[in-house]
Order: structure tokens, then C-alpha cells, then sequence
């Protein structure tokens, strides 16, 4: 077996998907659509997830199942988990719960700028922000109605309720700086900044 592979939700998501049974990568990124963990999964590159399903096999966590050939179809490798495979899941599925990560999402990184906009442009590109926000907010609502009305067992849900809780708090956040903003209650100036500037030195 090579070096450990590192952990990332998307190779946690495979092996995770691989328990329930053997699958083929067109399989898994199927599942992965069917199920809503688009939601927290980054598949939109359909090559991340056979570099991870290589980094898989090459570490041992995964194996070659069989090969699938039909007229309808290329060639199709399917892929099983093994022992070590469900260790692996095992394992990072308990740090990804317990330590919170240090993670570097692009909007705060945007905030810590934002003074580089006069506060009308801030106001008008928050608003566009806040509109996105309401309209996730109002799917993320329409999901958790559907998956309860199939009778799904919470357990399955948890995902969609911390993006719904998550987005909820965001969405009530910018709205209040988008008020701060359309009141005057936040603004700047260069001269503002400059004088700021200057006085720190």
C-alpha cells in the first residue's frame, strides 16, 4: 500500500457511498446528485472524482471489484471498499465532527476588503448577495419539506438542516449591514481611512 491518502469530503463521500455496495465512478457521481451532496461535495469537475477514486485505489482503501462491458456503455471498472477503507471513513468521519477546521471561505476573505467600494456599490452588491441567500434559503426549506414527506429518518436530513441553519444565520447577518448601509449607520470614506491610516502609524 502507498501513503496515506488524505482525508477531503469528497474521498470521505466515496467511501461512505462504496459501504452500501460496489459501485462505478458514473455510479457514485450519480449518487452523489441523487442524494443532494452536491450540497456540501464539490463533483463539478467530474475528473476530481476519479483522481480521488486513484488516490483510493492506489492507497488501498478501495479496490478493483470487477469490469463491467456492455454494448450499451464503455468499459465500466467497479469498486468495492475494503478493511482499510472503512477504517479510513471511520476515522475521518470522527475529526470532521469533532475539531472544527480552520477554513479559508472566499467572503470573509471579501469583507476583510470590502472598503476598497465606496458604500453605495457595497450596498448594491450585498443586496445582490442577500437576494441569492433568500432564494438558497427558500430551496433549502423546499428540501427539508420533501425529504420529510418521504418519511426519511432525521438522521439522513442533518446535512440539509446545518445548511438551512447556516444560511439562515447569513442571510439575517448581511441583511442587517445591507440596513446599516441604506441607513448610513455604516459608511467610509478615503479621507475616513486615510486619517485612520495615518493615525495608526
Amino acid at each position: 500500500m502507498s501513503s496515506p491518502v488524505r482525508s477531503s469530503p469528497l474521498a470521505l463521500t466515496v467511501l461512505a457511498l462504496l459501504h452500501n455496495r460496489p459501485l462505478h465512478p458514473y455510479g457514485i457521481q450519480r449518487l452523489i446528485k441523487e442524494w443532494g451532496k452536491e450540497q456540501v461535495v464539490n463533483v463539478g469537475q467530474r475528473a476530481s472524482l476519479y483522481r480521488t477514486i486513484d488516490r483510493l485505489n492506489a492507497a488501498g482503501l478501495i479496490a478493483v471489484r470487477q469490469t463491467e462491458r456492455g454494448s450499451q456503455y464503455p468499459e465500466r471498472t467497479v469498486y468495492e471498499v475494503t478493511g482499510a477503507g472503512r477504517e479510513a471513513a471511520r476515522t475521518w468521519l470522527r475529526e470532521m465532527l469533532a475539531a472544527p477546521k480552520r477554513e479559508f471561505p472566499e467572503f470573509p476573505a471579501a469583507l476583510s476588503n470590502m472598503m476598497l467600494l465606496p458604500p453605495a456599490e457595497l450596498l448594491d452588491v450585498l443586496d445582490e448577495r442577500l437576494r441569492a441567500l433568500e432564494k438558497d434559503l427558500a430551496g433549502l426549506d423546499a428540501s427539508l419539506g420533501e425529504e420529510e414527506g418521504m418519511g426519511l429518518p432525521r438522521v439522513t436530513m442533518l446535512e440539509t438542516e446545518y445548511l438551512r441553519a447556516v444560511t439562515a444565520a447569513e442571510t439575517g447577518w448581511v441583511r442587517s449591514v445591507v440596513d446599516d448601509l441604506r441607513s448610513g449607520r455604516l459608511t467610509w470614506s478615503r479621507e475616513m481611512l486615510a486619517a485612520f491610516d495615518s493615525g495608526a502609524r
